[in-house]
């Protein structure tokens, strides 16, 4: 429930605030892209720190503090707006610090499920998790799209607000104690800590390859949203009800693609289902492109291609988390987490801004031909890597590299002997 309502509450926010630049301060397609790249920037600069931090908190306690911080900053956005001091400059303050904030929430979800079920469990535990983001994917870019439209973009960021706080209410209520890593006596420093994460993860072949795909695939769906959300109300012409509309269609995709998660691995292999699902659910955007205008055919195409790519990404998110949660051991699970969202989304922010540059440039069709093309750099390093060779079983937990505070005993050690 408490999943549920905090990707409501993000879904949302994430199509009211580039919809309130574009529709009532008039952005224009680098100041979106900005926006966008603003909002993502704590993924590069925050992921790795937060990731060594979870692995030694309580994951329960850092989502709950999360939710709550960004219920009350947008909240104050919202005051801010209704007595008309909201501008640009402060979207883009809003933006950053709603991104800090879910850089934390995100890590700590990730590794709150490995510390409450078993690993036989993970599978199932993710396609329920993901289900849950896939109801929210329903509701929440229509109920922003159709509340900015309708009615203000203050208005549509305190309903975000409220959906981070039914999600603090929802996540307060978990009663089970979580399985924590053993610490050490010493604590190794936090650059230490980061070191091992990176190096755990450069050093495992199936985990490099994810770092790898992912960071190819966010670069390039960064640039496309942004150049798609302007091409849906410039080029097409498109109310804010209907982009709304469109976007949440990967929503039902994506439950369906949490369903047949649960059972297409175990079935075909998750080398065969990874490589299949992302070059599918990537490949239909290229579509897009082809539309012209607001015929009776282009909003039908748009959800179908975003149920499409909802089905094939959702499959490609559950089986990815659950094999990284697999070869993961529990002490590095938070950093591993941390490591690859630092390489798979750090370089958004570069993707946004690649965007709006495109857009400006090329003009808005070339733009999302050439940057959905980009996309399905993804599915062919996936097929040119372990990722593609594995089977119906998950693979086994690799041992974490002796940490910092070990390394520096032996040392000792031998400086002794």
């Amino acid at each position: 429930m408490g999943q549920t309502a905090s990707q409501f509450g993000e879904q949302a926010s994430l199509v009211v605030l580039p919809l309130f630049a574009v529709l009532t301060l008039s952005a224009g397609a680098g100041q979106v892209g900005a926006l966008r790249a603003v909002g993502q920037a704590p993924i590069l600069l925050l992921s790795l720190f937060v990731g060594a931090w979870v692995d030694r908190w309580r994951t329960r306690t850092t989502m709950v503090l999360t939710d709550a911080g960004r219920a009350l900053v947008l909240v104050a956005a919202a005051v801010a707006g209704l007595l008309g001091w909201l501008a640009l400059p402060g979207l883009l303050a809003l933006a950053f610090t709603v991104g800090a904030l879910s850089v934390f929430f995100d890590v700590a979800y990730q590794t709150s499920l490995v510390r409450l079920v078993a690993r036989d469990q993970l599978v199932r535990g993710n396609s329920a998790l993901e289900g849950s983001r896939s109801a929210a994917q329903v509701g929440g870019p229509a109920l922003g799209g159709a509340l900015v439209s309708l009615l203000s973009a203050p208005i549509a960021a305190a309903t975000s607000a409220l959906f981070f706080a039914l999600s603090f209410l929802s996540i307060r209520r978990i009663r089970r104690a979580e399985a924590l890593p053993e610490r050490p006596e010493c604590p190794p420093r936090v650059w230490r800590r980061i070191h091992e994460g990176l190096r755990f993860v450069v050093g495992d072949t199936t985990l490099r390859a994810v770092c790898l795909a992912s960071a190819a695939f966010q670069f390039f769906f960064a640039a496309v949203m942004t150049v798609y959300l302007l091409f849906l109300p410039r080029e097409l012409h498109l109310s804010g009800t209907a982009v709304g509309l469109a976007l949440a269609a990967t929503g039902p995709g994506a439950l369906v693609g949490s369903v047949l998660a649960a059972r297409l691995p175990g079935r075909f292999g998750y080398g065969a289902v990874l490589v299949c699902a992302a070059a599918v659910g990537d490949g239909v955007f290229l579509g897009v492109p082809a539309l012209r205008g607001s015929s009776a055919v282009t909003v039908p195409s748009l959800l179908a291609v975003s149920f499409v790519f909802g089905i094939g990404g959702q499959l490609v998110n559950v089986a990815v988390m659950a094999v990284r949660q697999a070869v993961t051991p529990d002490e590095m699970q938070g950093r591993a987490a941390a490591t690859i969202t630092f390489v798979g989304m750090g370089l958004t922010p570069l993707g946004s801004l690649l965007g709006g540059f495109l857009a400006e440039e090329w003009g808005l069709r070339l733009s999302l031909l050439v940057t959905a093309a980009g996309m399905m750099l993804s599915p062919v390093v996936m097929a040119f890597s372990p990722l593609a060779r594995l089977g119906r079983e998950l693979p086994a937990s690799h041992d974490a590299p002796p940490t910092a505070a070990r390394c520096e005993v032996q040392k000792t050690a031998i400086r002794w002997s």
